[in-house]
Order: structure tokens, then C-alpha cells, then sequence
């Protein structure tokens, strides 16, 4: 018991050192961005795996992976990610071995498995964030383009400002629309390019308003500052909900983890627990068992799922 006590304290150590390691390389890259522009610093030499990698980015295996990660919002290249999954499939495997005593093949199986349902459990429940962002900080947008309309700018001098004022992801977006008018490309064009590469419904909107007034005038900022208004409010009703049913999502996420650890911790303390699930009525209780988690995962996810 002491040993198995032992090892989940140097688990739960060794995963708040990678999340404390995580925010520092966060900080640093911050500070690293803010400092470059102040000086101009000689260009660093790169290690053999890094420079690999940087070649791998710019293959066309890369393209689609490069296109999840930016529809799912996870602030990685192709080649980290990946490098994440090899090394997070290794650790799986050796803890399970040490902490769960699971030997070789089984331990391989299940860091692959693991994986195998991390990498699509990722790009399920990040589906489309890279979009919620973008209409998250299109309340921002209508407000920062509506004061530069009232305070005497055109609608493209507004633009490259709202450009150089948002965040991430939105700044991506509207600095290449302010490059693309800067470069002579006509404004409708511009604006169904962009809505092209935004399917969402506020987006639609926002390119409509801005369509209509720059054809028939009219009071923009009056228009954009009550856009403003009613996606705040939208947003607020939003984080409100997300708030109310917090305790169902992370029951949706604890629910299936419970029994796996419970068996594995069995399987620790007793020796050959786990050895009637490689029999074949306990295959088809473990079959059982997986489908019954999955399907009230995706239940539980469903009913907590409000859209406003």
C-alpha cells in the first residue's frame, strides 16, 4: 500500500513540475515576443530535433494536422504535437509498468490505446474553438471599429487598428484582411474572402452590416456600438451556462476515469486481478463495460451541451 501511495504523490508532483514548466516556457515566450521588438538580437542556433521538425512543419503531411491545431485552438505545431503524443504514449507505458505493474506487451497497448483516444478526444471536444474564440472577441471588434468610425476614420483605417488592438485568434484574421485592402484587393471581395474562412452566423452578420452600410451609408457606429452590446450579452449568457452545468462536464470526465483507475489500483494490490479480462466472458465485460462508459460520456456531454 505505502509503494502505491508513493508512486500516485510522485504522479501528482511530476504533473504540477510540467505545468509549472509549461507556464514558465509561456511567460518566457511572452517576454520573449516584447523584448524582439525592442531589439534587434542575432538569430540563434537551433538544435538537430528542432530544425527536423521545422522541416516536417513545411511538408504537406503536416498541412492537414497544421489546420486541426488551428481549428481546435491548441497553440502548437505539427511536429510538438506529435512529439507530445510519442513522449506522453512512452510515459503511459512506463508508469503503467512501474506504478500498475503491467508488463510488456500490455503496457505498449495501452499507452497506444490511451493515445489513440487522447488525440480524438482532443480534436472532438475542441471542435470549432478556434471559431467560439473568434465570436467571443467579435463584441471587442464591433466596439473598437465603431469608436474609430465615430472618432472620423474610414471603415479600412478602423479595420488595420482593430487589427493591432485584439488578441489572438482574431488579430491573425483582420491583419490579413488590412493586407489584403492595403494591397489594392476590392473590400466585398476582402469581406467574402474572410467570411469564406468564418462560417459562423455572427461573422455573417458582422460582414452583412458592414456591406450594407458601405453601400447604402448610413449610421455604422450607431449600429456596430448595439452589435456590440447584444453579442456581450449573448457571451455573458453563455459563460453563465457554462458555469451552471461546469459540475456535469467534469462529472462526464471523471465518470470514465474512475473504474479504470480503481482496476488498475486492484491490480497492484492483488496479484493477477486483472487476469480473468484476458478470459472470454471477461472480454465481453470489458467490451460491455467500454461501451457503457462511452455511451454515458456522450450522454452527460449532450445534455450539458447548450447552445445559446
Amino acid at each position: 500500500m505505502l509503494p502505491a501511495i508513493l508512486y500516485s504523490l510522485a504522479v501528482l508532483v511530476g504533473v504540477f513540475g510540467v505545468y509549472s514548466y509549461l507556464g514558465y516556457r509561456s511567460e518566457k515566450r511572452k517576454w520573449s515576443q516584447k523584448v524582439g521588438k525592442w531589439f534587434e538580437g542575432s538569430e540563434k542556433r537551433k538544435s538537430f530535433i528542432v530544425l527536423l521538425g521545422d522541416r516536417f512543419d513545411q511538408t504537406k503531411l503536416a498541412q492537414p494536422m497544421q489546420k486541426k491545431l488551428r481549428e481546435a485552438n491548441v497553440p502548437l505545431t505539427p511536429s510538438e504535437f506529435y512529439g507530445m503524443l510519442i513522449v506522453g504514449g512512452m510515459a503511459i507505458a512506463v508508469f503503467s509498468n512501474s506504478l500498475f505493474g503491467i508488463s510488456f506487451p500490455f503496457n505498449l497497448i495501452i499507452a497506444v490505446v490511451l493515445v489513440v483516444i487522447i488525440y480524438y478526444l482532443l480534436f472532438a471536444l475542441r471542435k470549432n474553438k478556434h471559431q467560439e474564440r473568434l465570436n467571443e472577441q467579435l463584441s471587442e471588434v464591433c466596439r473598437l471599429l465603431g469608436n474609430s468610425v465615430r472618432a472620423g476614420m474610414t471603415i479600412q483605417q478602423g479595420l488595420t487598428l482593430v487589427s493591432n488592438e485584439v488578441s489572438s485568434p482574431a488579430k491573425e484574421e483582420f491583419k490579413k484582411l488590412s493586407h489584403e485592402l492595403a494591397l489594392g484587393v476590392d473590400f466585398e471581395q476582402a469581406l467574402r474572402e474572410m467570411q469564406n474562412r468564418n462560417v459562423s452566423r455572427d461573422f455573417k452578420l458582422f460582414i452583412a452590416t458592414l456591406l450594407i452600410q458601405k453601400n447604402a451609408g448610413g449610421n455604422l457606429h450607431a449600429v456596430l456600438d448595439e452589435m456590440s452590446k447584444t453579442l456581450e450579452e449573448r457571451k455573458i449568457l453563455g459563460q453563465t451556462i457554462k458555469t451552471m452545468t461546469a459540475e456535469q462536464r467534469f462529472v462526464s470526465y471523471i465518470l470514465p476515469a474512475m473504474p479504470v483507475f480503481i482496476l488498475l489500483m486492484m491490480n497492484q494490490m492483488v496479484d493477477g486481478f486483472l487476469d480473468n479480462l484476458f478470459t472470454i466472458p471477461g472480454a465481453i465485460l470489458g467490451i460491455m463495460f467500454i461501451a457503457g462508459t462511452v455511451l454515458s460520456f456522450v450522454l452527460i456531454r449532450k445534455v450539458s451541451n447548450i447552445r445559446v
